[in-house]
């Protein structure tokens, strides 16, 4: 993806909107409020007020020509949310690489209906890190250490060694003890997640998804156990887990 006209503000990116072919419009202005014709006002006042661009951060006005297949650009007030009650302690930094303990509850990046309680978010404004980026993510409802890069030229190089295993991830996971079942064991499955569907789902097929599984402790009916992902798919852990019961 082209970087953005538009730089982060308040932690935030700018959002977009394609202008896609094949429609017999003349202005962006045109497009916007056929498009979303509950919110003209709203996209006629961002337009007069020299708030919307396009891809080459040049201004939009009422008379900016429809350019099909491209993009404007523009920044989006969000939704109060509710605060995540937890810091975001800080265990390493240096000119590269921030490294912090994500807490519960806590989403990594903006997505659905957590845009400003993210970690991401957060971070990028108390640290006026505008640039800042996770090198890999935590699911909302999971803890532990999460490494973000300070600068964008840094991202690929660190992206790569998790992508190429050359990074290891240990989880700990309190989940129902089964007597019946014998540790350690691996779990291999096929997940698959369709794009714009937030689930992924284990289908039968050749498992391209494998995690170690080891029991800590007992606690009762319910014990702690740890994992060791091989692979990196979406909720890997969790139907992992799941599947043993």
């Amino acid at each position: 993806m082209a970087k953005a006209p538009l730089p982060i503000r308040n932690g935030l990116g700018p959002d977009r909107i394609p202008m896609p072919a094949g429609l017999d419009i003349a202005t962006v202005v045109e497009f916007l409020t056929w498009q979303f014709p509950d919110e003209t006002e709203k996209w006629l006042e961002m337009v007069d007020r020299g708030e919307m661009v396009d891809e080459h951060a040049r201004v939009v006005d009422r008379t900016t020509k429809y350019a099909p297949t491209r993009f404007v650009y523009f920044y989006r007030e969000p939704a109060p949310e509710i605060p995540v009650p937890f810091d975001i302690e800080v265990l390493h930094r240096d000119d590269e690489l921030l490294v912090v303990d994500k807490p519960h509850f806590l989403a990594t990046i903006p997505r659905g209906a957590h845009i400003t309680e993210t970690a991401v978010v957060r971070l990028r404004k108390q640290f006026d890190l505008p640039d800042l980026t996770p090198a890999h993510r935590l699911d909302r409802m999971t803890a532990g250490v999460l490494v973000f890069v300070i600068q964008q030229r840094h991202r690929r190089p660190y992206q790569d060694l998790f992508v190429n295993r050359q990074v290891s991830k240990e989880y700990r996971a309190l989940a129902q003890y089964d007597p019946n079942l014998t540790f350690p064991r691996t779990v291999r499955s096929r997940i698959v997640k369709e794009h714009g569907v937030m689930t992924a789902e284990e289908v039968p097929g050749e498992p391209n998804s494998e995690t170690a599984i080891d029991l800590i402790e007992i606690r009762g009916n319910r014990a702690l156990y740890h994992l060791e992902p091989r692979t990196g798919r979406t909720h890997q852990l969790r139907m992992h887990m799941s599947s043993l019961g």
